[in-house]
C-alpha cells in the first residue's frame, strides 16, 4: 500500500466526520470518498468510450435505429417489459 500526503483546506478538513460520527476512521472515510470518485470517473470514461465506438459504427455503416422503434423499446423497458 502506498502513502500519499494531501493538503486539505481547513474548512474541508472540518467537514470530514470523526470516528463515531462516520462509524469509521477519518482515513477510511477519505479513502471511501476517493474510491467512489474514481469509480464514477471510470464509469464515465466507459460510457464515453462506448458512445465513441457506436458513433464510429454509425458513420462507417450508416445504420441507425428508427426513432419510433427505439422509443417503443424504451417505453416497454420503462414498463418492465
Amino acid at each position: 500500500m502506498s502513502t500519499i500526503t494531501i493538503r486539505l483546506p481547513d474548512e474541508l478538513k472540518a467537514r470530514v466526520p470523526r470516528g463515531e460520527e462516520a462509524g469509521t476512521t477519518s482515513q477510511a472515510f477519505i479513502l471511501e470518498a476517493i474510491t467512489e470518485k474514481v469509480d464514477l470517473a471510470e464509469q464515465s470514461a466507459g460510457f464515453h468510450d462506448e458512445a465513441e465506438r457506436r458513433f464510429v459504427r454509425i458513420v462507417e455503416t450508416g445504420e441507425t435505429i428508427d426513432w419510433d422503434e427505439g422509443r417503443t423499446y424504451l417505453m416497454d423497458r420503462l414498463r418492465g417489459q
